[in-house]
């Protein structure tokens, strides 16, 4: 089927129900997490006037007097009952409640101090300096909505709320599955020269841990369909989200297709006209996914952004899209088939506008993961679209900005 129309039926299911799970958190762990719930304020912020100012507070109307009377002070995080009368001023410091019967607050350096006495030497407007109660925020406000990403701003609020906990959306469990007899773990001895690397399973778990998943690397599986079997039903009891690696082409030792179509799941799609990517599987069963990616690391990666980054954001309360944006072609680019094609450029930003060139990047296969280094961004080539000149424009995702 078409990228857009796999796109629709994901989405579609992640719309038939609720797929958000919620749990407390302390604020000092809640950094980057999702809100559930709206955040609103149960008083007023400051609850009486406060002065913004280091200096004297006093009746308005007092002022053309030119001269008052020092009763006291009045230090930040005190209160007194006692109620300012005419002729008179109290010093007041920055966040001190400002007196009872006082009106404004005129600063230390446009007064100087006689004895027990303050003489004006310039006057200010009425209530200057003074800040009126729920400057800052009122009863009843929804500070932070629910579906906020929570930064250091809505820590501080909350913290000025006094408010040690809050109800977030409980980060997706993703398992990490890389299939193939040939691929071996970081450490792992090679014994033969047709042996690789796995870094797909470094690579996804570092992606949906960026993203605000929880990931887990399983153990690599060989290409035996029992214990590869096996180990996705394992997986599919302990996760929410399911994504393998390799196994789903059309060769001889490709069982991950098999096996899903034997766990009588709901298949979202079967294959896909995407470069790269053709032969991704998505399926769902109950509330879980299954996601089956080619074993070529580009490819996987491609994959893993176009598909499982929005559920993950679903997952999270987050709206599942990608951020798609425009940029202006250095370089031609030549389309490589007829589907919807993925290529990597170079993105920078300069003269008000994005800019995408391919300097550096190797053209082969989809196994050539270095072309995602530096500030890499993916283009987006529709069916429909062919190949692009310099000073076109072209969609583009910004991959550190996922």
């Amino acid at each position: 089927m078409s990228f857009d129309e796999s796109m629709r039926r994901l989405v579609g299911t992640m719309e038939r129900e609720d797929l958000v799970q919620s749990e407390m958190c302390f604020i000092e762990e809640a950094l980057g997490r999702v809100l559930v719930e709206d955040i609103v304020a149960d008083h007023n912020s400051p609850e009486l006037p406060t002065s913004a100012m280091d200096g004297y507070a006093f009746k308005f109307e007092d002022q053309s007097m030119g001269r008052l009377r020092i009763i006291g002070d009045l230090p930040a995080g005190e209160y007194k009952e006692q109620e300012l009368v005419g002729g008179y001023c109290i010093k007041t410091f920055t966040g001190s409640v400002v007196c009872c019967g006082a009106d404004t607050v005129i600063p230390i350096e446009m007064v100087e101090v006689e004895g027990d006495e303050i003489v004006i030497k310039e006057e200010v407007e009425f209530g200057a300096n003074v800040r009126p109660v729920g400057e800052n925020y009122k009863m009843g406000d929804v500070l932070i909505p629910a579906g906020t990403k929570l930064g250091f701003a809505e820590i501080g609020v909350l913290a000025s709320l006094n408010i040690s906990q809050v109800r977030v959306a409980k980060k997706p469990s993703i398992a990490i599955l890389s299939t193939g007899s040939e691929i071996l773990d970081v450490g792992q001895k090679q014994t033969n020269p047709s042996q690789i690397r796995s870094s797909n399973q470094f690579t996804l778990t570092a992606l949906a841990k960026s993203v605000g998943g929880e990931a887990t690397r399983l153990p690599l599986q060989k290409d035996d369909r029992a214990s590869l079997e096996s180990a996705i039903k394992g997986a599919l009891e302990r996760h929410d989200v399911v994504v393998t690696t390799g196994g789903v082409s059309v060769g001889d030792y490709d069982f991950v297709k098999d096996i899903l179509g034997g766990l009588e799941a709901e298949y979202i799609t079967k294959g896909v006209v995407l470069k790269p990517g053709q032969h991704i599987k998505i399926a769902k069963i109950g509330k879980k996914y299954i996601f089956a990616l080619p074993g070529f690391p580009y490819s996987s990666t491609v994959t893993f952004i176009l598909y499982v980054v929005p559920l993950i954001k679903k997952m999270l309360s987050l709206p599942p899209v990608l951020n798609f944006k425009e940029a202006v072609l250095l370089q031609s680019y030549k389309k490589k088939s007829k589907k919807t094609e993925i290529a990597v450029g170079n993105l920078r930003y300069e003269d008000g506008e994005y800019k995408i060139d391919f300097t550096g990047k190797r053209s082969g296969s989809s196994a050539i993961m270095t072309n995602m280094l530096g500030d890499a961004a993916l283009i987006f080539l529709a069916e429909d679209e062919g190949d692009k000149e310099v000073g076109e424009r072209v969609r583009f995702l910004d991959i550190k900005a996922l």
